[in-house]
């Protein structure tokens, strides 16, 4: 049986995306307008929506009645 690697992550999963994004567009901003660009910047888009979204999901208004 293979056993899962685990890692422990020093940051949040909230500052590991702001850092991605971040990173992602000043990337963007060393190249000229092209395709690469365009697709680090879709990516910094969707980095930042990722965590929007565990924002939402982590939120106390979506946890169940008690």
């Amino acid at each position: 049986m293979k056993h899962r690697r685990r890692i422990k992550h020093l940051l949040t999963l909230e500052e590991r995306l702001a850092e991605a994004a971040k990173r992602l567009r000043d990337q963007a901003k060393t190249l000229p307008s092209s395709v690469e660009r365009d697709d680090l910047l879709r990516r910094a888009r969707q980095t930042e929506t990722a965590s929007h979204m565990n924002e939402w999901l982590t939120s106390p208004g979506l946890q169940p009645p008690k």
